[in-house]
């Protein structure tokens, strides 16, 4: 597999390819990475704005924090295989998952408005604050990466790097959505999403073959951690609210980001359009880095990880 870098200069290179409060327990036994497995979570419960997370953790407790945002539908587990590389790296690193808004069975409000973009920083800045981290690098994938790029325009105090996996900046995301016929072809779904009650039906129905697909083409021993989660109807139609919740349009609002940022997209990608990638390096202020992969899907970290760990901007060796 190959991948190409892209540095703000238009250079190109080629390669191959605890909360004291909080409730503690050690996920069944399973190798790490292994996507049936247990990943080698440590996971506890931590109580923010009266919610209570699961918070999944790996590597040194004193180690650089390094915040994991999964996107949907997924949850921590998403990370399995990136952790295990990153446990291993000579920098102590303490790995941070959490099960977001709406995945974490504490965390699940009744109004879909309460899953606002404000709401879901709101949470991240909380678990940061209950756990004693005041600065961290932030990898975010999908949903996660939007929640990214939110906190790290809005809250560059907190953020030291930001890794987005596949999703672009907001703003060149609905700048896409506006002129982009193939990226409004390939959000199409999001309308059925924004119904949460009905998606949830539609998408677990026959034994949830509809959700099945989406993970396409991940393997039935890679899908089934998050199946076990989302193949609850209320688990998924509360990870669904955040689509009711999302303005999409108001990305435009979103200014541009100044901390170090490090963008991976996948050519493969069946719902983020070249069109949308190529367009944000408009929103970064900072250092930027645009890193394609060849014939990836969207499921970057679960098929390439890797190449995912390789992109990162923090020291991994």
């Amino acid at each position: 597999m190959n991948n190409s870098d892209t540095d703000r200069d238009g250079s190109v290179t080629a390669g191959n390819s605890s909360s004291d409060d909080g409730v503690t327990r050690a996920e069944s036994p399973g190798s790490p990475g292994s996507p049936g497995g247990s990943g080698g979570w440590r996971v506890r419960e931590v109580p923010v704005n009266g919610l209570r997370f699961e918070l999944a953790e790996q590597g040194a407790p004193d180690g650089r924090p390094i915040l994991l945002l999964h996107g949907f539908p997924q949850t921590y587990r998403a990370f399995d295989a990136l952790a295990a590389r990153l446990v291993t790296a000579t920098t102590p690193l303490r790995l941070l998952a959490p099960n977001q808004r709406g995945y974490s069975p504490g965390a699940r409000p009744a109004d879909p408005a309460e899953y606002a973009a404000a709401d879901l920083v709101d949470d991240v800045i909380g678990l940061l604050d209950a756990v004693g981290v005041e600065h961290v690098d932030i990898v975010g994938h999908d949903w996660g990466a939007l929640v990214g790029w939110y906190l790290a325009a809005g809250h560059p105090d907190r953020v030291r790097t930001l890794t987005a996996v596949s999703v672009p900046h907001p703003a060149a995301l609905a700048t896409a959505l506006g002129q982009s016929a193939e990226q409004r072809k390939m959000s199409e779904y999001v309308t059925l999403f924004r119904d949460p009650v009905k998606a949830a039906r539609v998408l677990l129905e026959e034994d949830a073959r509809r959700l099945r697909r989406l993970y396409r083409p991940l393997s039935q021993s890679a899908m089934e951690p998050y199946l076990s989660v989302l193949g609850e109807p209320a688990a998924l139609t509360a990870a669904l609210n955040w689509y009711k919740a999302a303005k999409l349009s108001a990305g435009s609002a979103v200014p541009a980001v100044e901390v170090p940022v490090v963008y991976v997209w996948s050519t493969a990608d069946a719902a983020v359009s070249r069109a949308a990638a190529e367009r944000c390096v408009e929103h970064v202020a900072g250092p930027y880095r645009f890193v394609v992969l060849d014939g990836v899907s969207h499921w970057i970290p679960d098929e390439a990880p890797d190449e995912l760990a390789a992109a990162l901007p923090f020291p991994t060796g």
